[in-house]
């Protein structure tokens, strides 16, 4: 699912419906993977700019289903690769089968489920049934998983493995940390699926130093949400400009 790629993240029904494929239309092309984060009320992982665009987009009246309207949307229009982010609440409550059929039916390629512990017990049906749709898994570690744990995760994805530059929340950091890189070296000696690198993630020269120390695919996306946070749904031109600069770390 990666090969020296940028992921795109923006959280679908921020400002709208319409402009979330608006905005999807406007990086399609730079962007190799576009992440559409499902709003939900508790957004543990994420810092105070996905935040705010969670309760942006639940308080305008977002819906589970209206991802899937979207993904249906760009799907009409474009082959980008499009993976959704979610919680595992609204899985559980929409049933892990009708979900994933859904996400199958609408054209999305992949799935993240940041709560969802990688072991077995927890995360094994939900597995199964993505597999048997045809719909990649992406489970997340940080710099503190221990190699056995890196194995698990890696076991349990089928699209690639999500690695968080560092501890904490999501949100636009100035540098990429030495930890960063030496969690990215002991992944990539570890983990057989391609590995993406995402949190505080926001210059080209980020993107530039994470793929030439060896990720397979960089994700951006607080920076990207905020600006849909200061332009609202004249936040295009805005997003095509930055993505076009951080695609150009990949030359």
């Amino acid at each position: 699912m990666l090969d020296r790629s940028l992921v795109v993240f923006f959280t679908a029904g921020d400002p709208s419906v319409e402009k979330t494929v608006d905005f999807m239309l406007a990086v399609d092309g730079l962007a190799d993977v576009i992440e559409l984060g499902i709003p939900f009320s508790d957004p543990v992982a994420d810092g105070r700019i996905i935040q705010r665009a969670n309760v942006r987009a639940l308080s305008a009246g977002f819906r589970v289903e209206d991802v899937f309207q979207i993904v249906s949307k760009f799907r009409k229009l474009s082959d980008t690769k499009v993976v959704l982010m979610t919680y595992f609440n609204p899985v559980f409550r929409t049933g892990i089968e009708n979900f994933v059929e859904k996400c199958m039916d609408s054209g999305a390629d992949g799935l993240i489920v940041v709560d969802l512990p990688p072991d077995d017990d927890f995360a094994g049906d939900f597995v199964d049934v993505c597999r048997g749709n045809g719909i990649k898994t992406i489970f997340i570690a940080s710099p503190n998983t221990p190699d056995k744990r890196l194995k698990l995760v890696d076991r349990m994805s089928t699209g690639f493995v999500y690695l968080t530059s560092d501890y904490g929340t999501t949100g636009k950091r100035e540098k990429i940390g030495e930890r960063a890189f030496d969690f990215l070296r002991r992944a990539k000696s570890i983990c057989t699926n391609p590995v993406g690198v995402g949190f505080g993630v926001s210059k080209p020269e980020h993107v530039k130093s994470l793929v030439n120390a060896g990720a397979d695919g960089v994700i951006v996306g607080s920076a990207i949400v905020e600006l849909v946070e200061r332009y609202g749904e004249n936040a295009d031109v805005h997003i095509r400009k930055i993505v076009r600069n951080l695609a150009g770390g990949l030359k």
